[in-house]
């Protein structure tokens, strides 16, 4: 398979990182299809795998994309059905930027769009897939964190600046309640802002996967991308001494919840 299209580093832990949009990476013949605007891929969740390097002390098994979302969007239902009915947001194979800029020059058709998801979708979903089930053969559940993140302002889709940290359990229905409240009392004790199942309630991945009767866990964390970049704009630039404190956040928040997830699937009968 591809390093391109996904890439796995297996680790020893219940704990698997699905990272579905740090790609750059745009197959020629799709490239060629793209206008001006859309070649900067600029919706890009920038330095996922650098923003979680504090993950190494877990031991996760990391599931990463190469392709950049804006050839396919590996966090969208793949029949196209709409995760926010009623409310802004961007397709499968999206169509245009957040803010809404066109970012085609010849729009992909059905068959296009079906070609992607056969070429580009289903691999990745087929790796994370085996790397869930394998950490529940191993360890008899699954903590799956979804990683993302995003401008802090972008009108089209939300009023106001976005809080910091914006945690997704699907309302409650991908992770076992006790998981959920672990991850937010540890949420609670950082100084950011933050906010449990708002604008962003979990993607396909997390309302997919997440099923905490079959003892997979999932939760999807949502981060401004002003948390962790010098600026929100090329060349979107690590500050790692920004970075900091949020990765001490996240890191709480993982060791929260995985410590109660094992103690819920180790007491369960």
């Amino acid at each position: 398979m591809s390093a391109d299209i996904v890439s796995v580093t297996r680790g020893s832990s219940p704990l698997v990182l699905s990272m579905p949009h740090p790609g750059t990476a745009i197959p020629a013949e799709v490239s060629a299809q793209l206008n001006a605007r859309g070649k900067l891929v600029e919706d890009t969740d920038w330095h996922m795998r650098r923003l979680y390097d504090f993950a190494e002390r877990f031991q996760p098994t990391i599931v990463e994309a190469g392709l950049s979302r804006f050839v396919i969007d590996l966090n969208r239902d793949p029949a196209g059905v709409s995760l926010y009915p009623g409310q802004a947001t961007t397709e499968l194979v999206p169509t245009t930027t957040f803010d809404g800029a066109p970012i085609w020059q010849t729009p992909p058709d059905e068959a296009e769009i079906a070609r992607r998801r056969e070429a580009y979708f289903r691999p990745y979903h087929a790796a994370l897939a085996a790397e869930i089930q394998h950490a529940k053969a191993q360890y008899g559940f699954c903590l799956l964190w979804d990683c993302h993140s995003i401008k802090s302002v972008i009108p089209r889709l939300f009023e106001g600046a976005l809080p910091t940290l914006n945690l997704g359990t699907n309302s409650g229905q991908s992770a076992a309640a006790a998981v959920e409240a672990a991850a937010v009392t540890a949420m609670a004790g950082s100084a950011f802002t933050q906010v449990v199942n708002g604008r962003f309630k979990g993607g396909w991945i997390t309302r997919h996967y997440g099923h905490p009767a079959d003892h997979v866990h999932a939760l999807q964390m949502e981060i401004a991308l002003s948390a962790y970049l010098a600026d929100e704009a090329p060349p979107w630039t690590f500050d790692a001494a920004r970075a900091a404190s949020l990765q001490s956040a996240l890191s709480a928040m993982i060791e929260a919840a995985l410590a109660a997830a094992t103690k819920l699937e180790r007491t369960k009968p």
